[in-house]
């Protein structure tokens, strides 16, 4: 998935950003909110991390702002603002999730993943597809009972198969689901994942409708 992070803590920002990364997704970073929503302009994103402190202005408006005009995209909140009136706070205003810092990155990792699976309308992490048995939760994969390693990357570009069954991604919106705007990338990178993919679980796995894009193939 494509992450928004807005913190301006710069050790703790380059820690968070690591971190998603590692996992496969692709992270913008910015420090201000207006730089927040420049970058909310250029791009759709699956999932937004926001502090509530920031250079220029308090994040809850930041956010009631979102959701008033309509955007429904996933909001963790992550700051030192621990009272209980600051939760409540955060949550009224429309996020999804509270973490106070400091926090552990992979319990980070595991909130991020169980509100995508929500938005998803899938929050059960083990479900089938054909022959193959997903755990979204600890991103595993099996065919026919045997289990299949997928890369953090190849494992990101299935997910959004799997979670747009039937949906046809472009070319362009899977490379933005990969990749950050600070991120050069090969003309042929999409269709060399793919490809990768296909071998691991079936070739029939993911079909290409060409000139189009690609879907969840017949292993649905």
């Amino acid at each position: 998935m494509r992450v928004l992070l807005i913190e301006d803590d710069a050790v703790l920002g380059a820690a968070v950003r690591d971190q998603i990364a590692a996992d496969g997704h692709s992270v913008d970073w910015a420090t201000r909110l207006d730089e927040a929503s420049a970058l909310q302009e250029a791009a759709a994103y699956d999932l937004i991390l926001l502090d509530l402190m920031l250079p220029d202005g308090r994040g809850q408006p930041f956010l009631r702002a979102l959701r008033g005009r309509g955007d429904i995209t996933p909001v963790i909140i992550l700051t030192a603002l621990d009272q209980l009136s600051d939760r409540i706070d955060g949550l009224n205003a429309g996020a999804d999730d509270y973490m106070v810092k400091p926090f552990d990155l992979a319990e980070l990792s595991a909130r991020l993943n169980a509100v995508a699976r929500r938005y998803a309308g899938n929050p059960n992490p083990l479900f089938k597809l054909g022959d193959l048995e997903i755990d979204s939760a600890a991103r595993s994969v099996r065919r026919a009972g045997k289990p299949i390693a997928l890369t953090a990357r190849e494992w990101v570009l299935f997910e959004a198969f799997f979670q747009h069954p039937g949906q046809l991604l472009s070319k362009a919106q899977l490379e933005e689901r990969l990749y950050s705007f600070d991120t050069e990338i090969e003309s042929n990178t999409i269709e060399v994942h793919v490809s990768r993919l296909r071998k691991k679980l079936g070739r029939e796995a993911i079909e290409t409708v060409r000139g189009l894009g690609y879907r969840l193939g017949a292993a649905q």
